[in-house]
């Protein structure tokens, strides 16, 4: 958990009139290496999270979520509400490849934060080749769109300091002698 995912959260709720961002960790994160326990992560998400109100954290049962099983959860927690979801730039180029990527996407919000050096037009233009469009897609440019979790991990490892690395954060690590261990 870093500045980035705030600022991006917040800058969401504003550029896309979002009531609250749940954020859904994984338990097996299957895209990364060298995470923290799951318990280690939630609390550091309620910590980073807790001076913001309208972002919440939303534990699943799911060890790693899929469209097909975590979907028909999330409109179960959520009934007739609306549901939005948010991606890095860096997530859309492969988003159509995911398995039933057509159920997240149909009739669904996507908000984008532009990370890195992505250009709008080119992710409009991905975004228009999918066989299935979203109801809506927002995208704005991230705030902090360098700060990436593998840094902050090896900056926390290290014990050096980084851009984006939450004082909450740190200081859980530190206190649980986190990321210590990771090579």
């Amino acid at each position: 958990m870093h500045a980035g995912h705030v600022t991006f959260a917040l800058q969401a709720i504003k550029a896309a009139n979002l009531d609250k961002v749940y954020f859904l960790p994984e338990r097996r994160p299957r895209a990364k290496q060298n995470v923290e326990h799951f318990g280690h992560r939630v609390a550091m998400l309620n910590r980073a999270l807790q001076p913001h109100p309208r972002l919440k954290v939303l534990e699943m049962v799911d060890i790693s979520f899929s469209v097909e099983k975590t979907l028909p959860r999330l409109r179960k927690e959520f009934g007739k509400s609306q549901l939005v979801f948010l991606f890095g730039s860096d997530v859309v180029p492969n988003l159509h490849d995911w398995p039933k990527s057509e159920k997240l996407l149909a009739g669904n919000e996507l908000v984008v934060g532009l990370r890195h050096k992505t250009k709008r037009e080119d992710l409009h233009r991905i975004i228009e080749n999918w066989p299935v469009q979203p109801k809506v897609v927002t995208v704005f440019p991230s705030y902090a769109p360098e700060v990436s979790s593998g840094r902050i991990r090896e900056a926390l490892r290290l014990r050096k300091k980084v851009p984006g690395v939450l004082k909450s954060v740190e200081r859980y690590s530190d206190n649980n002698w986190l990321y210590v261990s990771l090579a």
